[in-house]
């Protein structure tokens, strides 16, 4: 059983540090810059603390904390607005409750992984975990299966409304198993129910309405109950499959899943993939989850130089459509093609990154606007993350480069011209030293 210490001030300032002052208030109007600001005070924070601590003491979290607005914003390019699922509700918790629930967030990571009670496929909701090692640990998969001669097939699926859907007492048992103290799993009981919220869209105000399924979508504690709810039925699964020996790997990114089969034969493959989702829909429904088949895609990786044209996968026997699988295929942000060249990929964020360089020339030019260091701040921080994105998937050891380092060093060049003002003819090298800017190969 895992030690559970009073908070002290350094937990606090850690967690409040980290916080954007751009970011919404919540119903309470404070935003973090209020709060690093009331915080710097010790009386002030060491009120907060004793505030916290007597929560998980008495396994209680206060009325306040459990009052949010729920801000309905229609999503982007959608032709008709018709249907709950074109709109995305933005939660907006009370900033004081926000910064306890950090702080409580980073004690069970810290418990849950010293324990390793999380299942090593489930890559979402974790500290030092993100998209990039999901897509690492899928290219490694499919390297490694091409070596044995083999075409690597996955199935994707998404659990739909997962954050509304989660089961209270299932999880609050799922808590009690991990190792933390009996206190800690009590206040859990009395954190997931009676929360209360009202939807504001445009000017329109409802009155508070009680929430009492789910976990709260804004709250910092959700990614890793989540992942610790789905703990169990990783492990359920993988048992079943393994007894029917269907040989499948699994890869998740919290509701984002991966379902990997590799075979020389891709019918064998299919067959494995339809069981496989057969016993996925299934274990789900005990959970009270439900996969959104509308999302569901089917991609093959194989690297031969003919043409490749593999059957479709039909899961309408199962409720699902029939899937063809295309020629790229967009996972987590990565854009796959079935050689795994990226060059798709490349060419998608380049070009995004190419279109803000252009749009940020109203920001200034040679004789007016920001200055040529604003710009040259402003591309690395804003433009070089998105073409860098992924790069660890593409670029290792004797990896052909040339095609992807070509494109990098001509969207370079068009945000170093923009940050001097210099003729279009201009050497490349030289103006890349002028605007400061590191050599893109150095950043790989």
């Amino acid at each position: 059983m895992a030690l559970w210490a009073p908070f002290s001030k350094e937990e606090f300032q850690q967690a409040i540090a980290k916080c954007s002052d751009s970011l919404a208030p919540g119903p309470d109007k404070l935003s973090w810059r209020h709060l690093k600001f009331i915080t710097k005070q010790d009386e002030y924070l060491s009120n907060i603390i004793n505030v916290a601590n007597a929560c998980i003491n008495l396994g209680y979290w206060l009325d306040y904390f459990k009052q949010s607005s729920t801000i309905i914003i229609p999503k982007p390019n959608k032709s008709l607005y018709n249907h709950a699922k074109m709109f995305c509700p933005i939660v907006l918790l009370n900033m004081l409750g926000k910064l306890i629930e950090k702080v409580i967030t980073k004690r069970i990571q810290f418990t849950v992984m010293k324990n390793n009670f999380i299942h090593s496929c489930q890559l979402g909701g974790l500290k030092f975990k993100s998209t990039t090692d999901v897509g690492v640990t899928l290219t490694h998969i499919v390297r490694s299966g091409w070596a044995k001669g083999k075409t690597t097939s996955t199935l994707t699926f998404d659990i739909s409304q997962f954050f509304p859907s989660l089961n209270h007492r299932l999880l609050t048992t799922i808590l009690s198993k991990v190792g933390l103290k009996p206190k800690v799993s009590r206040f859990f009981v009395d954190y997931l129910v009676q929360r209360k919220t009202n939807y504001l869209w445009n000017n329109l105000q409802s009155p508070d309405f009680e929430v009492n399924i789910g976990v709260g979508q804004g709250s910092a504690l959700s990614p890793i109950l989540l992942a610790l709810y789905l703990t169990p039925f990783l492990h359920i699964l993988e048992k079943c499959l393994n007894n029917l020996k269907i040989p499948i790997s699994l890869l998740l990114f919290v509701d984002d899943g991966l379902i990997i089969v590799q075979n020389k034969s891709i019918l064998i493959s299919n067959f494995q993939l339809f069981y496989s989702y057969n016993i996925l829909s299934n274990l789900l429904s005990d959970f009270s989850l439900v996969i959104e088949h509308g999302k569901t895609e089917i991609f093959h990786f194989n690297r031969s130089h003919g043409v490749f044209n593999p059957p479709p996968l039909n899961l309408s026997p199962l409720g699902g459509p029939i899937l063809h699988p295309k020629d790229t295929w967009k996972y987590l942000g990565f854009l796959f093609n079935r050689k795994l060249t990226f060059h798709q990929h490349l060419d998608f964020y380049a070009n995004k990154v190419l279109s803000m360089v252009k749009c940020m020339k109203l920001l200034g030019n040679s004789s007016r606007g920001i200055s040529p260091l604003q710009k040259c701040q402003l591309y690395r921080c804003c433009m070089l993350p998105i073409v860098l994105y992924g790069f660890q998937l593409w670029f290792y050891n004797k990896a052909p480069l040339s095609y992807h380092l070509k494109l990098l060093n001509k969207m370079q060049r068009r945000a170093a011209i923009w940050i001097l003002g210099a003729f279009k003819t201009s050497l490349f090298e030289g103006i890349e030293a002028l605007a400061g800017l590191i050599p893109i190969k150095y950043h790989l």
